[in-house]
């Protein structure tokens, strides 16, 4: 049974207030290589499927929720910045907090309803098991191309393709599901990196 309206209501900005201010707390005191899950889009946009897998049905919905957990998340995130290590509180309202906030939304949109087709049927359930393989294999992508400059990135590429491995297995239901997401994720990462690069380079 999907979760009633009144459910997602209360869970969304709890889960939303959780993922940033743990995320900190994750990036502070969890040591290297493992640090850098915490600060890792790929693995925000992984929460927003999440939310979207528990929501079950209703595409716009589950949208609407993953976008407002990764803007909660943001906020959330630098309070936890201002309480455990001393940093200025305006920047919550700052340029680059909103800049987050809208990334956020696009990114729970994209990865909330994703974890809706990941429990339909046909190509949408290819596509939606691809998309969180997909981030993680961009994110090693970016390591890789770093790890000139950042030697311990090679680390960080294992890891990454390692989750990237584990969530086409957990997600996909059978082994034709699977083989199709992972093919289907390699243009989906490429496609992410150089919208990544793009974005980054303006």
């Amino acid at each position: 049974m999907p979760p009633s309206r009144r459910a997602v209501a209360l869970v969304v900005p709890v889960a939303g207030f959780l993922l940033g201010f743990l995320d900190f707390v994750w990036i502070k005191w969890v040591p290297f290589p493992f640090a850098e899950l915490g600060n890792s889009t790929a693995t925000w946009a992984v929460a927003a499927f999440a939310l979207g897998c528990w929501i079950r049905s209703g595409a716009v919905r589950a949208a609407v929720a993953a976008s407002v957990l990764l803007i909660v998340a943001v906020p959330s995130y630098y309070l936890a910045a201002t309480l455990l290590q001393g940093d200025d509180l305006a920047v919550i309202w700052a340029l680059t907090s909103f800049v987050w906030m809208a990334f956020g939304v696009v990114a729970g949109v994209v990865f909330g309803v994703a974890g809706i087709w990941a429990r339909t049927e046909g190509w949408r359930r290819v596509v939606g098991t691809a998309l969180p393989v997909a981030v993680f294999v961009e994110e090693a992508l970016r390591f890789a191309l770093k790890s000139g400059s950042y030697p311990g990135a090679w680390w960080n590429v294992a890891i990454d393709l390692g989750l990237a491995a584990l969530l086409v297995v957990l997600i996909g239901r059978s082994a034709r599901v699977r083989l199709l997401a992972a093919a289907v994720a390699l243009p989906l990462a490429a496609a992410g990196a150089l919208t990544f690069a793009a974005v980054a380079g303006s």
